[in-house]
């Protein structure tokens, strides 16, 4: 053995003994000490305590609005809203609120509610809340809502006196706000009713040209208003790709999913509408919706219809929380490459609809789903259509006119003195 290895071995040998001895030593002083008490385990409630604790709790936000006739407009400030926190919270102004500070509301409050509960942003919902953030409101909902920020759009929202309805939430600095540009607000919808009805009972020497074309297509900027010096605007809406994509879910059906398809026009998108896709929803696990064109709407409903562009309605039905994914623009006709394309597994419609005349007709367009068995027609819960809420406007039209009139010399004042927005491109909000 060379003397390198000799020394080596001698190294672990001595090493072993000293190891040896301490470890004999160690257990000689635990004998000696006596038990050691091993400190119990926290039981799994304390764990997951100090676990949520380590936790961040959520940003909860609250967003008010009398959301009258709700569009995409204000469907996009929720969705603005719900980003600035985790979960958002909105308040829906009563019904004598509104009355008392803008005029009578188009939607009652149920209605309204049935549609901001429908809002795929929506975390839950005050209801009757009110038109002011006013100071016991304010410290209700920072105290037992745990409301961290309240959120409106930047354009002015003032109460009859001329101050602002938020000052309150501004000045304890707890007040967010989200971008405003053109767009659709109430204002502008009610007005397109209001010509449409004029424009309808003109005489017959009268140019009846499309609205829905000069909507869907902006011709027309300013309407005079029959010589009352005011006037309605058509849409302003541009439609881009990634606003299409925000409303999107970006899902789509897995390969065993049972996908349910129901098409319609969804103009003036209501509580009816939302109620029957609700419904449609529960009979499978991906609802696939089709939204007709405004040429075929025309064709069907009359040259004034729709009020709402193809892109309008189909951003409004996008979010509802019950939508998994839209067609723009679907045919009116459900045939077998269509079924197919889509695998779709059951077709549906409501009972209450503008015109049930079609199902008479030996041109039926369910009339494919109907052969294979998989169409089925489901009772609407409400009896609502686009021309219940027209008829309203119709029966109150002094009244709306004059709250359009109040309306328009703010908006007028925004866009003659809008600019460029430099940032996200938003959707105008009404409050």
């Amino acid at each position: 053995m060379e003397a390198g290895a000799g020394s080596s071995s001698t190294k672990l040998v001595a090493a072993c003994v000293i190891g040896g001895i301490v470890l004999g030593a160690s257990v000689v002083a635990l004998h000696l000490a006596g038990p050691v008490a091993i400190p119990a385990l926290p039981p799994v409630d304390a764990l997951r305590r100090r676990f949520r604790r380590g936790r961040r709790r959520p940003v909860r936000v609250y967003m008010d609005g009398c959301f009258d006739m709700m569009h995409y407009g204000h469907c996009n400030a929720l969705r603005q809203a719900r980003a600035l926190g985790d979960e958002l919270i909105v308040g829906v102004v009563s019904d004598n609120e509104i009355t008392a500070n803008k005029g009578p509301p188009v939607t009652p409050l149920h209605e309204r509610l049935i549609m901001v509960r429908a809002v795929k942003w929506v975390h839950d919902v005050i209801p009757d809340a009110p038109y002011a953030i006013t100071e016991d409101f304010m410290n209700k909902l920072f105290n037992e809502y745990n409301i961290d920020y309240i959120i409106h759009g930047d354009d002015p929202c003032l109460l009859p006196d001329g101050t602002d309805a938020y000052a309150l939430a501004k000045k304890v600095g707890r007040f967010k706000q989200i971008k405003r540009t053109e767009g659709v607000s109430t204002t502008d919808i009610v007005g397109r009713m209001l010509l449409c009805v004029r424009e309808r009972s003109a005489s017959d020497s009268h140019n009846h040209s499309s609205l829905q074309r000069q909507f869907s297509h902006g011709h027309g900027q300013k309407i005079d208003d029959s010589g009352s010096g005011s006037g309605t605007r058509i849409s302003h809406f541009l439609p881009t790709s990634r606003r299409i994509v925000q409303f999107s879910n970006s899902r789509g059906p897995g390969p065993d999913s049972r996908i349910v398809y129901i098409d319609g026009a969804f103009d003036l998108f209501h509580a009816g509408h939302v109620e029957i896709l609700r419904l449609a929803r529960e009979l499978g696990d991906f609802l696939l919706v089709g939204i007709h064109t405004d040429q075929t709407i025309s064709s069907t409903r009359g040259p004034h219809r729709p009020i709402m562009n193809l892109h309008e309605r189909s951003l409004s039905v996008l979010a509802c929380r019950y939508v998994d994914e839209v067609i723009i623009g679907a045919p009116w006709d459900v045939s077998k490459d269509m079924i197919t394309t889509f695998n779709i597994s059951l077709v549906v419609h409501g009972t209450i609809a503008e015109n049930m005349d079609f199902m008479k007709d030996d041109l039926n367009p369910y009339a494919v789903p109907r052969a294979m068995g998989i169409y089925h027609r489901l009772e609407s819960p409400l009896d609502i259509t686009t021309s219940t809420i027209i008829r309203r406007i119709v029966a109150n039209h002094e009244a709306y006119q004059k709250r359009n009139e109040k309306k328009e010399a703010s908006e007028k004042k925004y866009y003659d003195s809008k600019s460029f927005v430099n940032g996200e491109i938003v959707v105008e909000y009404e409050c």
